[in-house]
């Protein structure tokens, strides 16, 4: 059999990528990354490097590392993901930060994550701030049931989940924040044919010809769901700030903002209502 470097190489040259050929072999031998170096000259267990040359190329065929492996880092988490959920991506962990600046740190506050997916805001924000109570909704059911075994796994017990189509589910409730990571793809876009989006489900990246749909609904609907003074923060395009805020404007927001990712691209906008009282 051959030696744990020489599979490893062999992979990363076909990949074009030695961080995904660590991952995947780890995976595929049930060892974190750093028993690879440590074990470098060892012979792999045929079993292993079977089941690694499958995932080599179900990868060369475009499927991304994070369906492969089942997990992707997030914030302090470790999160299940699957083709029902999107990928959890660092750039919106900037989403997470804006929300946790803007959490009240007294009482109980409520927050209230539109399209979960896979958790990650809700779970996060819920990690720093066991004081709140969070509520994940989302319209797939699938996508709730990860949603609810990566809070189970990560044993954070303040937060509730709900089946819902945005707001639908949640008439006369309240929230001193409302997140959202929702899709804001336009349809018919090339990228949505291209990497690891072609594999991603459909309905949580596109949403109209301008890819504000989705966006347009939440900005609509929040107002009547959050107390006064609460926030709405959302992700959305790096070409879409200056259409966000005109929508939250337009809304009657207060205290409009765009936030700008580490690449100095437009990645969440948000608002205020109202006053506290």
């Amino acid at each position: 059999m051959p030696e744990i470097r020489q599979l490893l190489s062999e992979a990363a040259t076909r990949l074009g990528d030695r961080a995904e050929a660590d991952i995947l072999l780890a995976h595929a031998l049930g060892r974190p990354r750093s028993w690879l170096i440590a074990h470098a000259r060892d012979e792999a267990a045929p079993e292993g490097a079977a089941i690694f040359a499958a995932l080599v190329e179900r990868r060369l065929a475009g499927e991304p590392v994070a369906y492969l492996t089942g997990q992707r880092g997030f914030w302090t988490l470790e999160l299940e993901v699957t083709p029902a959920t999107l990928i959890p991506r660092p750039e919106t962990e900037l989403l997470v930060e804006l929300a946790l600046a803007r959490l009240p740190r007294e009482g109980s506050p409520r927050v209230v994550d539109l399209g979960t997916g896979s958790g990650a805001i809700a779970l996060a924000i819920a990690r720093e701030c066991p004081h709140a109570r969070v509520l994940a909704t989302d319209a797939s059911t699938a996508a709730l049931a990860v949603a609810r075994r990566n809070a189970d796994g990560n044993r954070l017990v303040n937060v509730d989940f709900a089946e819902s189509d945005w707001f639908a589910a949640l008439v006369g409730e309240r929230f001193e924040l409302v997140v959202s990571n929702p899709p804001y793809i336009a349809a018919g876009d090339p990228h949505l044919g291209q990497g690891d989006l072609r594999f991603e489900p459909a309905g949580a990246l596109a949403s109209g010809i301008d890819g504000l749909d989705d966006i347009r609904r939440i900005v609509g609907g929040a107002r009547a769901h959050l107390v006064p003074g609460g926030w709405l923060l959302f992700e959305h395009g790096w070409d879409q700030g200056a259409a966000a805020r005109g929508l939250l404007e337009a809304a009657g927001y207060r205290e409009v903002f765009t936030a700008q990712d580490l690449e100095q691209r437009d990645r969440v906008s948000g608002g205020r209502v109202g006053s506290p009282p």
